[in-house]
């Protein structure tokens, strides 16, 4: 008996395309590596709602449309308020914020889609605010969504080089086939309801360990070796215990994920640029010896490392807190997968 629907089919997609003996991630016709580091945000979210990158002009238009939806409701921030006062968990503050995004619209799939990607950074960035004891931060529409989201953590402006970095994470993590948190979606749009109860049902999905759980215990191994002339001991000590390595190894990927050799460059380029290279130095360090070891114990299993390894890297190097890991990786373009345009399939 498997958990979940392991070697279940349950659609084809032409949203991206995952080949997991060869290592390669298509993304709407575009290899991962060269869609993601180059692309901005608000062109692979508009790629796939209309299925191609957008011209020059109608991705300005695009990128001020998202920004004129990024204000929440004003009952979306008394329950986020609620939430904080409760301790709630952020990915549940999260669920019950976009439950709100509906109230007061009619339905319309790709109208409320495109609702749902420009509010979600102020939902997490507005609920982490209330919950650290500080008042939300004022929505700006003359910020990228990239430099939106660490804007509303923080209050402060981030650099192009934070921006980049979180852009070039959020376009590589936009689709990879048919997960539990999308299936979850599919299943509630196919019974003709809306695309807001559909997202909402994908974050609770996002909820269970299962599925939106691993960057933060890939990185609290790093801190655990703490220096890298300990990854030996306590890297082989963990196997000898037959833990699992956080950060190695995927159900689909049997040689290294794509993804991470994205994140691995994005995460390079942002820490030679200013963020804390010890850190940077440590981490890879880890990665080494971590892969030379599972190669000597588990060489019949190819372990590589995967995309959770450099997202938690790059993640804190940009300083989103662990607990906000999760909610981060819903602030993507994700909303395509139950809003199908006419005459198109998902």
């Amino acid at each position: 008996m498997t958990e979940g629907l392991e070697g279940v089919v349950a659609a084809a997609t032409r949203l991206s395309h995952v080949d997991g003996e060869a290592g390669r991630l298509t993304l709407a016709g575009y290899a991962v590596e060269d869609l993601a580091p180059h692309a901005s945000f608000e062109e692979v979210a508009y790629l796939f709602l209309h299925s191609r990158l957008p011209e020059p002009t109608e991705r300005a238009r695009f990128a001020q449309e998202l920004a004129g939806r990024r204000a929440l409701p004003r009952v979306a921030i008394e329950v986020l308020s609620e939430a904080a006062a409760a301790n709630a968990p952020p990915i549940d503050a999260l669920r019950m914020a976009v439950s709100l995004l509906s109230l007061g619209r009619e339905e319309n799939p790709l109208d409320d889609a495109i609702t749902a990607i420009a509010s979600f950074p102020t939902i997490v960035g507005t609920y982490w605010r209330f919950r650290n004891g500080e008042p939300p931060v004022p929505v700006r529409s003359d910020l990228s969504h990239a430099a939106h989201y660490l804007h509303q953590l923080s209050g402060a402006e981030p650099s192009c080089e934070r921006a980049r970095a979180l852009e070039t994470y959020l376009n590589t993590v936009c689709d990879h086939g048919l997960n539990a948190s999308t299936f979850a979606a599919r299943v509630i749009v196919s019974t003709r309801s809306d695309v807001i109860s559909a997202i909402t049902g994908a974050v609770g999905a996002l909820k269970g360990p299962l599925h939106g759980g691993a960057p933060g215990p890939a990185l609290q191994m790093v801190f655990e070796i703490g220096s890298p002339e300990r990854a030996e001991s306590v890297i082989r000590a963990k196997l000898d215990r037959g833990e699992r390595l956080m950060g190695f190894g995927h159900r689909i990927y049997r040689v290294r994920d794509p993804r991470a050799d994205v994140l691995a460059q994005a995460a390079a380029q942002f820490y030679l640029s200013g963020g804390d290279r010890r850190l940077y130095d440590l981490a890879r360090s880890v990665e080494a010896t971590a892969l030379r070891l599972l190669r000597e114990r588990k060489a019949d299993r190819r372990l590589e490392t995967n995309v959770e390894f450099y997202t938690a890297l790059l993640l804190y190097g940009l300083g989103v807190p662990v607990d906000l890991f999760t909610p981060t990786f819903c602030c993507r373009a994700r909303p395509r997968l139950v809003c199908p345009l006419p005459g198109a399939t998902a």
